[in-house]
């Protein structure tokens, strides 16, 4: 296919043309009476990446520099979200790792915010799978990532929901996680297409897709880059990015 176009529309988001082929499906859903968007991604065949800096040296920060490196390339995003939390430099605030190379050490002490909500996890992309896994069996397993990132609360952990979720929180906010089989071969990246508290969040990936391990990525900056649902969101500046590479012709 050719290169898609890029167009800023209203309300934020970025407009582009369907690619013709992608690897990864993606869907909007409702559970619970309440509205997401989720992509699957297959580890074992999609070109699964973190990104954080760019050749410039400065950070990607947004999905139009991603693809505007990809494109010499031939390449294009099929996928892409915010994949982790990040400081004011849009530093990642925990375990990092881009392409075999660590750029941030692995946190494993509580700490304020959600990130410190432990127990929190890591995200890591191998060459044949990708798992979420909690923080402290992480730091002692240390399997050989290519990518990782590292972010909290964990959503659900071996089935079951972090244990301070609670059912009548008021706390609502638009949020956005990853969660994987038990096998590695599934990663269903979702994000919240309304404000949603993290008990909501969670059972949508324990009760709705059926995975067993899940993570927190972020919440009121949460952006999809779904190009096959016309959908491109437009915001702040990201730090670590998770995408899905493809040939810009296929």
């Amino acid at each position: 296919m050719s290169r898609a176009k890029i167009a800023l529309g209203a309300f934020g988001l970025v407009v582009f043309s369907i690619p013709a082929h992608a690897d990864v499906t993606c869907t909007e859903r409702s559970f619970d009476g309440l509205a997401y968007t989720a992509c699957e991604v297959d580890p074992r065949v999609d070109d699964l990446r973190l990104f954080l800096d760019a050749p410039s040296g400065d950070k990607y920060g947004q999905f139009s520099t991603i693809e505007g490196t990809l494109a010499p390339q031939g390449e294009t995003l099929a996928f892409a979200m915010n994949g982790g939390m990040y400081h004011d430099d849009r530093a990642p605030v925990g375990h990092y790792i881009e392409d075999g190379q660590e750029i941030m050490r692995v946190i494993p002490n509580a700490g304020p915010g959600n990130f410190g909500l432990l127990p929190n996890g890591v995200f890591c992309i191998r060459d044949d799978r990708a798992d979420v896994i909690e923080t402290l069996t992480y730091d002692a397993a240390r399997p050989d990532c290519r990518y990782a990132t590292q972010s909290g609360p964990m959503l659900v952990i071996d089935g079951s929901l972090h244990q301070r979720f609670l059912p009548d929180s008021t706390s609502r906010y638009i949020r956005n996680g990853v969660g994987t089989s038990n096998d590695g071969t599934q990663a269903v990246f979702v994000i919240s297409d309304q404000p949603v508290t993290f008990h909501e969040f969670g059972r949508i990936f324990r009760d709705d897709l059926g995975l067993p391990q899940a993570l927190f990525f972020d919440g009121s900056v949460s952006r999809l880059h779904a190009p096959q649902l016309k959908r491109s969101d437009f915001g702040r500046w990201l730090g670590p990015i998770v995408g899905v590479v493809v040939p810009a012709d296929r």
